[in-house]
């Protein structure tokens, strides 16, 4: 029984130590840019700066075009929330947006 009772406070220690790690690894990054979002000649453009790795972003019903001017990959979902799989769009490419009436609201994840 002493040999766990002494052996408990390095396991722990170890452990802390380990999840530190991966919270470091794990801090979001920033894409450096912008994703810019065209919906209709009548409706001003909307802009994404500097957006982070991993959030998700529910495009307006009226999306029409979507422009990735980051650095970072921009993936197009056909959910509001990100949940499938979808289109990747490279830094410096387009995705034009079929109207979301026929699918239902869209998204975009970066990273």
């Amino acid at each position: 029984m002493r040999l766990f009772s002494a052996t408990l406070p390095v396991i722990s220690a170890a452990a802390l130590s380990g999840a530190l790690v991966l919270a470091m690894a794990g801090t979001a990054q920033a894409a450096t840019g912008r994703v810019v979002v065209y919906k209709s000649e009548l409706q001003a453009l909307e802009t994404y700066d500097n957006p982070p790795d991993g959030a998700c972003y529910a495009l307006p019903g009226t999306a029409h075009v979507l422009l990735n001017q980051t650095d970072s990959e921009v993936t197009i979902h056909a959910t509001p929330n990100c949940m499938l799989p979808g289109v990747a769009v490279q830094p410096n490419h387009g995705w034009h947006a079929p109207p979301s009436g026929l699918t239902g609201p869209f998204s975009f994840s970066v990273g």
